[in-house]
């Protein structure tokens, strides 16, 4: 069997997590703390690991999306997913079209500001997602996870020196270095609603191919998508240490300017000849995730609202994300750094409850196919942890 024609919906997985989480908040862990947080990094990846993975579990044991099984579990699943996911949505779009437009302001030298340069992504992307079709998709994002991969490389064993592997202070009692903590495991290697995305997006290849993927096939698709993702991250976080730690530089909080500083991390390392496969590959990532969760949010809410509510509105809520996004973007576009922050502390906080809901969806699937034992046990472990992280930050910030 070719599995290389199997990859796509956790390429499209792989798309929405390789954006804020590696591009900013990971380069932001190494150029402010060094090797320091890798820790941080890979437990992140592991504790999130099990509740990701039963996304195309459900799908292939099920044939249908995650938003079936929480509604399974109980309509107060559903409506707890739905609670959260517009509670969230329009900070988590704004803050990854605003990094998306930073970019691009800064690598085209456009005399517009960014929230014009946001709000015309916003409707290039809306009009795109008006096709509809999967296959565009998943096309797209071979090519995009693709070329960011060899760039990241390639600058990588550049800039890559073992004298240079060296450990900042952290302090878990500074309030400032525990914020942005919680604000970079919340979103690594990315929030769990995307579990649902990726339910949604494997159901849509099914749907358009016409065949049903079986669990072996499903699973060699999501862990590619998976383990790329977070060796990305890995990489991110190196160079953001080998070449702005203990340098003296910082990354602004301001979009452009931080949009400089990245693509710089690159040339620094690679060149100045590389500027432009570097600035392809950066706003290609940032644009597909941009483009995904725009996609996804308008899917999962569609039938949200029909089991909640009876009411088929997929249009509804792609307008409403739009000009809620907008709106929200018009106050904050000035502070891309504060909007990323309160979109991934968000997550974090709302994480154990995706995840114990992913947990009681998979228990809902025949016997043959939910998780073995070892995963189960992992799964439950990885809960506990979610759950005493997440409470542990609620007391910080509020008692």
């Amino acid at each position: 069997m070719n599995y290389l024609t199997l990859l796509g919906p956790g390429l499209l997985w792989a798309g929405a997590a390789i954006g804020v989480s590696h591009l900013v908040q990971s380069t932001r862990a190494g150029a402010e703390f060094g090797f320091t947080l890798i820790w941080a990094l890979i437990f992140a990846n592991l504790i999130k690991y099990p509740f990701f993975e039963f996304a195309p579990r459900y799908v292939s044991a099920t044939g249908q999306h995650l938003i079936h099984g929480y509604n399974v579990v109980g309509k107060w699943a559903v409506a707890l997913y739905g609670i959260f996911t517009i509670l969230t949505m329009f900070t988590i779009q704004g803050a990854v079209t605003i990094v998306t437009a930073s970019l691009i302001a800064y690598i085209f030298d456009l005399d517009y500001s960014l929230f014009q340069i946001s709000t015309a992504l916003l409707l290039i992307t809306t009009a795109i997602i008006s096709i509809g079709r999967y296959s565009i998709l998943d096309a797209l994002m071979k090519f995009i996870i693709l070329s960011l991969s060899v760039a990241t490389l390639i600058a990588l064993f550049s800039s890559f020196d073992l004298q240079k592997v060296s450990f900042g202070d952290f302090e878990i009692g500074n309030p400032s270095h525990l914020a942005f903590l919680i604000a970079f495991v919340g979103w690594m290697p990315a929030p769990i609603d995307i579990a649902v995305w990726h339910s949604f997006w494997s159901h849509a290849k099914e749907v358009e191919s016409g065949k049903r993927v079986g669990m072996r096939e499903a699973l060699f698709d999501f862990n590619v998508g998976f383990i790329g993702t977070a060796f990305l991250a890995v990489g991110f976080l190196s160079l953001g240490a080998f070449v702005m730690f203990d340098s003296g530089e910082v990354f602004s909080p301001k979009g452009t300017v931080f949009a400089g500083q990245l693509i710089e991390l690159y040339t620094n390392s690679i060149g100045s000849w590389a500027f432009y496969v570097i600035a392809t590959a950066s706003i290609t990532t940032m644009f597909s995730t941009t483009l995904m969760c725009l996609d996804a949010y308008s899917r999962v809410l569609e039938p949200t609202a029909k089991i909640l509510f009876g009411i088929s509105l997929k249009w509804f809520w792609l307008l409403i994300l739009l000009f809620g996004t907008v709106l929200l973007l018009g106050y904050f576009v000035k502070s891309m750094a504060f909007l990323v922050d309160v979109a991934t502390t968000l997550s974090f906080v709302t994480a154990p409850i995706l995840a114990y809901i992913n947990y009681k969806a998979i228990q809902t699937v025949p016997t043959e196919f939910q998780p073995p034992k070892w995963l189960d046990i992992y799964a439950k472990i990885s809960l506990i942890f979610l759950i005493f992280f997440s409470l542990g930050f609620l007391y910080w910030r509020f008692l």
